[in-house]
């Protein structure tokens, strides 16, 4: 095998045996799994399920108790539930300090891409906090786009915005992953998943009990071109949870 179809085979990222412990807790139970470049994953399962615990071990936030990630070679981008912007600041001003502290080579050339590639150019000398929830959650994302990550992971991207902002942001995110960016998102709207994803993991209780298409997860319970939000409930039921 060459060199170029190895790299291309390559996972993006890989997870083995993932497990976290807070004290008696598990919140996580050897998950094992990997997203190919370019590829959309999206992480379902209930609350305490352990998706942004997952999330977090993959960005390198948090370390996990047990097994290990292989990361790409390049950084990973992470953009958490809760934005780490800064709202008095304006859109530029926001991107300058994030490109900083990241310590990247060319901090000005990265804030223009980004200005750019997330249409927030007419934005840019804006306050944070006079922005709809929409376009700051496109900063967001910009802020974890900075390095020009391989892999992009996002906590419930779209869970403060409105139907347009919503399918706005999934556009975008889908441009990202034809040109090669792994996207792994987790979220409470299955049907985002059932759209937005090519595979999806599912979690409950810190357990991973499916990986495949979403389609195929509708097989697993009989439910062949079913609602995928009645078949991801029936799935759930049928494996005690």
């Amino acid at each position: 095998m060459s060199s170029a179809t190895s790299a291309a085979s390559a996972p993006a990222i890989a997870a083995r045996g993932l497990t976290k412990r807070y004290g008696e807790r598990e919140a996580l139970r050897d998950v094992t799994f990997e997203a190919r470049p370019g590829e959309r994953m999206g992480i379902i399962g209930p609350n305490g399920a352990g998706k942004t615990t997952l999330l977090s071990i993959l960005a390198g936030i948090q370390s996990p108790s047990a097994g290990d990630v292989t990361r790409p070679s390049g950084r990973v981008g992470w953009v958490p539930q809760q934005p780490a912007v800064y709202s008095k600041l304006s859109v530029v001003e926001n991107l300058r300090l994030f490109a900083r502290l990241e310590r990247l080579a060319d901090p000005e050339a990265a804030v223009e891409r980004m200005l750019e590639q997330t249409g927030l150019r007419d934005r840019a000398d804006e306050e944070l906090g006079r922005l709809s929830g929409g376009n700051r959650q496109r900063v967001n994302v910009a802020v974890g786009l900075l390095a020009a990550p391989a892999v992009l992971l996002l906590d419930e991207p779209s869970s403060a915005l409105d139907p347009r902002q919503r399918e706005r942001l999934w556009q975008f995110i889908g441009g990202l992953a034809s040109e090669g960016t792994s996207v792994i998102f987790s979220t409470h709207n299955v049907g985002e998943a059932e759209h937005y994803a090519e595979r999806v993991l599912v979690l409950a209780d810190g357990e991973l009990l499916f990986e495949g298409t979403p389609a195929r997860l509708a097989e697993a319970v009989g439910g062949e071109g079913a609602d995928f939000e009645a078949a991801f409930v029936a799935f759930l039921h049928a494996e005690g949870h």
